[in-house]
């Protein structure tokens, strides 16, 4: 057999097993088939409360013009994010709840990590850029309409979004540039890299070595920012004597700290670890609880806790009593 011959069946062979795999299949919560049905109905119920949340929190900062302020127009991006986030997530985790064998295409897969990613960094991005805002507006009052100016505002909110498209398209392309010759089952409930990275049929070390490395890099460059800015934040606090003064500060500061504990505690867990010790079911749980429950409790907290909120919700429903009288 010539050289030649024997390089073309080599190649052959490659190229068979790098695209051995078309499908994936999804096992979700396959190992508690009793708990599916009441899983399917809980988290249908999730996902269409998340959906009006952040729809109402979105279309009432659009009517509203008063609210047009970057401490508002950032918290629109957010509830864009939080509602895209969950649409990516959670449909196709309904269809592997209510099917006995859910597959998903190779290219679906791809598709759905790549807007994971970018919903999850853009998230981290804009809960750094809102720790800012907090900081401009408590700790420098005066300067605040310069610090947070409408030109800071746009840089910010897009820096936040082709930051995470930048990261999001690297790291998506490289995951699925690897062969992947089976098994093809994902033991999660999405087609996030770290699950699908345990199928891949190649040596990981340097892609490892890069994630946890960029992936560091772009969670805690924004909560550094975020922690220092709330150590100046809470020593501004303290000095207020308004005791009013204190106690609105603290109000718009929760509201933020509650959603950046929810979003960093759980998913860090996933992300900062090039060979998770938490088994699979553990994973999953996490993986819950900044897909489902970090997008569902957004809203509430935000315009549960906050007054402008509340009067600006109740206005618009207000205008729309009398349309209806008229």
């Amino acid at each position: 057999m010539s050289p030649r011959t024997t390089q073309g069946s080599t190649s052959t062979m490659r190229r068979q097993n790098d695209s051995s795999v078309f499908e994936f299949i999804l096992l979700g919560f396959s190992d508690f088939p009793e708990h599916q049905p009441h899983m399917y109905g809980a988290f249908l119920v999730i996902y269409l409360v998340t959906m009006v949340g952040n729809a109402l929190i979105i279309s009432v900062i659009f009517l509203d013009h008063s609210l047009h302020i970057p401490m508002y127009l950032f918290l629109q991006n957010l509830s864009v994010v939080e509602a895209s986030f969950s649409t990516t997530i959670t449909p196709e985790m309904l269809v592997v709840l209510s099917t006995e064998r859910a597959t998903i295409s190779f290219r679906y897969c791809f598709a759905q990590m790549y807007f994971i990613l970018l919903f999850g960094v853009t998230e981290c991005f804009l809960l750094g850029s809102m720790a800012y805002d907090r900081f401009a507006a408590i700790c420098h009052p005066l300067s605040y309409p310069v610090m947070m100016n409408k030109g800071v505002f746009v840089k910010l909110v897009v820096f936040s979004w082709v930051s995470g498209t930048m990261m999001t398209t690297v790291q998506t392309t490289w995951v699925f540039s690897f062969p992947y010759c089976g098994p093809n089952e994902i033991n999660h409930i999405s087609c996030e890299s770290p699950a699908v990275l345990e199928l891949a049929c190649a040596d990981l070390f340097f892609f490892e070595i890069y994630a946890f490395a960029g992936t560091t890099l772009l969670v805690m460059v924004p909560f550094l920012l975020i922690l220092l800015s709330y150590i100046r934040i809470l020593f501004a606090i303290l000095k207020m004597s308004s005791t009013t003064g204190r106690q609105k500060a603290f109000s718009t500061c929760a509201s933020h700290l509650t959603s950046v504990t929810l979003f960093y505690g759980t998913a860090s867990m996933n992300y900062l670890q090039p060979k998770s010790r938490y088994s699979p079911d553990t994973k999953k749980l996490m993986s819950l609880a900044y897909s489902l429950l970090t997008p569902l409790l957004n809203p509430l907290i935000y315009s549960l806790r906050n007054n402008e909120m509340k009067r600006a919700v109740m206005k618009l429903w207000q205008r729309k009593m009398v349309f209806r009288t008229m």
